[in-house]
């Protein structure tokens, strides 16, 4: 199967968990963070960093569907962005603040456990 087609194939996969994921997470929470795009962009990270971590125990046809097309399709950096913006001009400016600190530091930890995790097995 071509690269191509494996990134699609895993975007196709990614892309309608995210919105089910970011909805069903949004939905058990009464507040102006989206937790929803928070969660989906961490347990993304986590699984991004896994396959890297663990990059010489799959063929590249996994790298290409997980890695490029599902947690590409299942992680979402601009609406990160749009939600943030969002959160200022709502003045929300902690929540604002807030979103982009812990979006980064949970991200980047997620990548950096998920690689810790992959290279312990």
């Amino acid at each position: 199967m071509s690269r191509l087609l494996l990134v699609i194939a895993g975007g196709l996969i990614g892309a309608p968990l995210r919105y089910v994921a970011d909805r069903a997470v949004q939905a058990r929470h009464d507040s102006l963070f989206p937790w929803g795009t928070f969660s989906v962009n961490v347990i993304g990270s986590f699984i991004l960093g896994f396959l890297t971590g663990a990059s010489s125990l799959f063929p590249d046809s996994i790298q290409f569907f997980a890695g490029t097309g599902f947690c590409g399709a299942l992680t979402t950096y601009s609406t990160f962005s749009y939600e943030t913006i969002r959160l200022f001009e709502d003045r929300a400016r902690f929540l604002a603040v807030a979103n982009v600190t812990a979006s980064i530091v949970a991200g980047l930890g997620s990548v950096f456990l998920g690689t810790a995790v992959s290279q312990s097995l």
